[in-house]
């Protein structure tokens, strides 16, 4: 059978009769990473978070499906694939389902998604944000939405939390020594009592904008992202 050779010939080699052929390579793997024409897993995994605002009596449901990609390899990642935003109050439905979407659309198309998170929190209520509970002040729904957001990606390792384990054990350290010094108070029906509230009478912070500021060792320090008027 003959070859047309096409190709210039730069080296050639003479193999023996008796010489076992050599065992073809072997393949590089592959990993997936994710990209728009990633086909939709049967299951995935996910997390619910509830949002409950002043504003409306109905809580809103926020639900972030994850897929995990390259699973039992050194490679495995998890990466948001979904959202859904759910309540029984209507009056946002439109823009709401047009957020889902949008959202969604970005996840999938790959990349850094981390963006949202700012873009989101930017969004401001031209009628005025809203305190939430723990003390947290919150500039509108959608950034609300972004917060819930921030919160699910720095779960899954996508997002790295600002304050490492040492600058939180100091501040529950300090947040202690202002419980044990201040009286208790009564807390209200209302008020949320959970491990995110913080002394009542505290000031708003201008940083993280939490009620979390309180006066110690003669300085405005807030429990909550650390930041201190005294430097």
């Amino acid at each position: 059978m003959a070859l047309k050779i096409t190709s210039k010939i730069v080296d050639y080699a003479v193999v023996k009769p008796d010489e076992p052929a050599k065992a073809p390579e072997p393949a590089a793997p592959t990993y997936v990473e994710m990209h728009e024409k990633l086909k939709r897993p049967e299951f995935l995994e996910g997390s619910t978070y509830k949002i409950k605002t002043p504003t409306s009596e109905h809580a809103i449901y926020v639900t972030i499906n994850d897929v995990v990609l390259n699973p039992g390899s050194d490679h495995e990642t998890r990466r948001p694939f979904e959202i859904f935003i759910n309540s029984k109050n209507m009056e946002h439905y439109q823009w709401i389902s047009a957020l889902t979407l949008i959202i969604s659309a970005v996840f999938r198309k790959g990349g850094d998604c981390t963006f949202l998170v700012e873009e989101l929190n930017s969004v401001f209520d031209p009628k005025g944000g809203y305190m939430k509970r723990g003390g947290r002040w919150m500039p509108s729904l959608v950034a609300e939405i972004g917060d819930v957001l921030e919160q699910h990606l720095k779960r899954i390792g996508m997002l790295e939390d600002e304050m490492d384990e040492h600058q939180r054990a100091y501040l529950e350290q300090k947040r202690a020594e202002f419980l044990s010094a201040s009286a208790p108070a009564q807390a209200a029906a209302d008020c949320d009592d959970s491990a995110e509230a913080y002394p009542a009478g505290a000031q708003m912070c201008g940083k993280c904008h939490t009620k979390a500021a309180v006066q110690m060792d003669g300085c405005l320090t807030c429990l909550a992202c650390g930041d201190s008027k005294c430097g």
